[in-house]
């Protein structure tokens, strides 16, 4: 499938929006192993959060792989114009 820059940075986007999000209900939780531990609520929200971050990170790098090799250039050189590209991006 061919892919446009602009949707690489797109996908890395949600990637790192539903990273975000892990992070938060993890801070927000606290360590599951803690006295009491999670609900079963918060057990299936940060399932949940976790199993959508991890498919959307690998969407975005199938995506990348796939453009680098389109374009014949190099992942690494793809993952960074990526990257950076997200970083400026508002």
């Amino acid at each position: 499938m061919a892919h446009t820059f602009e949707e690489l940075i797109e996908k890395q986007r949600a990637a790192d929006q539903a990273q975000r999000r892990v992070e938060a209900l993890r801070e927000q939780y606290g360590p599951p192993g803690e006295a009491g531990g999670w609900s079963d609520t918060q057990t299936r929200t940060y399932n949940t959060a976790w199993r959508a971050w991890r498919d959307l990170a690998r969407d975005a790098h199938t995506a990348v792989t796939e453009y680098a090799k389109e374009q014949h250039a190099s992942l690494g050189r793809v993952e960074a114009q990526v990257a950076e590209a997200v970083r400026k991006a508002p």
